[in-house]
């Protein structure tokens, strides 16, 4: 059965990649890669993988490694205070670490390990979604929370390795991990831009940032 793109709603995607653990899909029209919904994770055997993640704040090594976010994003929306929201923080929230260092206000939001729900009543200034939309099990509906969280002219910075050539996809270390189900390109980010009327700059391949314009 063909299923519909859990990214733009298209009716119609195609069957793209299997291996001998998940078949995934490709959509037409936005050109989302995502994981068929039969092999999705249950919620209890994501979480079980997420817990094996080494976050640690002490590690020099991840400090480095969001550092390749932050500075990008630091010349873009411009200098403190402001109030930003890390979406998908994970158990060591090092980026909101990395930022109230420099000056601005940090609130939280995981769905495992920082369960607040009143966090997303609010708008900011910024958010930031580092190695977190990959995760996206209903990528729609998380992407139109993400832009309701943004203050007019706010910027949305995210962390994803994108999908440069399809035909090298069943090479990439990004499949290898379970929990990741959804696939991005530059076309889905450009197709997302358009659609939604935002302002779009992609720094590397890795790191996408999103203007709002409303």
């Amino acid at each position: 059965m063909i299923e519909p793109c859990p990214l733009c709603q298209f009716t119609t995607t195609t069957p793209f990649f299997s291996d001998n653990r998940r078949d995934y899909l490709r959509c037409p029209q936005c050109k989302l890669i995502f994981v068929s919904r039969d092999d999705l994770l249950s919620k209890k055997e994501e979480k079980a993988r997420y817990d094996l993640h080494q976050n640690n704040p002490e590690d020099a090594g991840y400090h480095q490694f969001l550092n390749q976010f932050a500075q990008p994003f630091l010349k873009r929306i411009g200098p403190p205070p402001q109030h930003g929201l890390d979406f998908g923080s994970g158990p060591g929230p090092v980026l909101a670490m990395i930022l109230e260092k420099k000056g601005f206000k940090m609130s939280l939001y995981d769905p495992y390990y920082s369960p607040d729900p009143a966090v997303l009543d609010n708008s900011y200034d910024f958010v930031t979604c580092t190695e977190t939309i990959e995760h996206f099990y209903k990528p729609d509906k998380d992407w139109r929370l993400l832009l309701s969280l943004l203050k007019p002219g706010a910027w949305l910075g995210i962390m994803t390795q994108l999908v440069k050539d399809p035909q090298e996809f069943s090479g990439m270390h990004y499949i290898k991990d379970m929990t990741h189900v959804s696939f991005f390109s530059r076309h889905t980010f450009q197709y997302l831009a358009d659609r939604d009327n935002l302002h779009l700059e992609i720094e590397a391949d890795n790191l996408i940032f999103i203007k709002s314009k409303h």
